[in-house]
């Protein structure tokens, strides 16, 4: 369903970088738990297509590892009229709004306190 090959807004990837910094966690892990931050909450994709211009083009597996197989159901439980690329979109925007309640800890063990 998602395209084998996949990135995010540049915005979106400095943040998940920015927090690997902090961290230590890297950009792919805190994308799946900034995803399903975003799914916990009332946030749903619009449909408006955002140019994913991230440099870090990752394959799907690296992306998701073994969430892909959930991820990719929730995504179709929630937009089953989308396509691959439109999903793949719906995933970014996810990530783009789940980022943004992680980004600011400065450390692994404020990080995990909170999720």
């Amino acid at each position: 369903m998602l395209p084998n090959r996949m990135n995010l807004t540049k915005t979106t990837e400095e943040n998940l970088k920015k927090l690997k910094g902090y961290t230590g966690i890297t950009p792919n892990v805190s994308a799946r738990i900034a995803f399903f931050r975003s799914i916990e909450t009332d946030f749903r994709y619009n449909g408006q297509e955002a140019k994913l211009d991230g440099s870090l083009v990752l394959d799907k597996f690296t992306w998701l590892g073994e969430t892909s197989d959930i991820t990719e159901l929730v995504l179709k439980m929630y937009y089953p009229e989308l396509d691959s690329k439109q999903h793949q979109q719906a995933w970014a925007a996810h990530v783009e709004d789940g980022v943004a309640s992680i980004r600011n800890h400065k450390s692994i063990s404020n990080f995990s306190q909170t999720i």
